[in-house]
């Protein structure tokens, strides 16, 4: 099974919206079940799977700050908020009977471990799921970037961003019929329109690594598995499109 695949270990970058209800706010079980049942059905194909999550279900930093909070104690709150969110998936993926590991790097003993590269790995190797919370740590720094960080660190194959939309489009799909969806592209043209595919210090992370970004729906029952066994889903982001 594991020739068949183009990528073996994967770094998924998941929004805190996707674990939010219908409101778009908090944590609905279902629909932390729903993300669980995917990447369970690539765990057992033999795929290392590590995850991030991002907290605007919970937080929204922005709305501190026009309110003229502190950015640094505004970042924190929102660090803080992924690592609910990680333990809500973390209890999901539990009960499906996978094998899960929580990191923070913001140390919290009691309810993860401290992030530490070469333990994330490890536990990738022996089929662990892993799931990196508090960003990178470091106020000032999105999710985003805390992704394509900790996909470098941990040498994934590729770095996919979950959304709700089938790919990267030039305009909205929801208020343009005519939007134009793109297969590929590349890390400067993503760059220089400023498409919404993840923010530019990510985008620049990745292009300096040379990390693939693939852009697709989650909750496309077959998306994931078919990206990962090579086939043209979404919008991959690489240095030549």
């Amino acid at each position: 099974m594991m020739d068949e695949l183009k990528y073996k270990r994967i770094l998924l970058k998941l929004s805190g919206e996707a674990l939010a209800g219908p409101g778009g706010t908090g944590i609905d079980a279902s629909e932390a079940e729903a993300i669980a049942s995917r990447i369970k059905e690539v765990h057992e194909m033999g795929v290392q799977v590590a995850a991030v999550i991002g907290a605007g279900n919970l937080w929204r930093g922005r709305q501190g700050l026009e309110r003229g909070m502190d950015r640094a104690t505004a970042d924190y709150m929102g660090m803080l908020g992924t690592m609910m969110n990680a333990l809500a998936l973390m209890d999901a993926l539990e009960r499906m009977g996978v094998t899960t590991r929580v990191q923070s790097a913001i140390e919290m003993r009691a309810v993860a471990e401290p992030y530490i590269r070469r333990r994330a790995i490890r536990h990738l190797e022996k089929g662990r799921v892993v799931i990196l919370g508090a960003g990178t740590g470091n106020p000032y720094f999105s999710t985003d970037t805390a992704a394509a960080l900790r996909a470098m660190e941990i040498d994934a194959d590729v770095l996919i961003k979950a959304t709700k939309v089938d790919g990267v489009y030039d305009s909205d799909p929801k208020t343009n019929p005519n939007a134009r969806k793109f297969d590929r592209l590349t890390y400067i043209e993503v760059l220089n329109r400023r498409l919404e595919v993840m923010d530019s210090t990510a985008i620049s992370l990745c292009m300096e690594n040379h990390l693939p970004i693939l852009v697709l729906n989650l909750w496309d029952p077959s998306a994931l598995l078919r990206a990962l066994r090579g086939e043209t889903v979404g919008t991959l982001v690489t240095e030549g499109a």
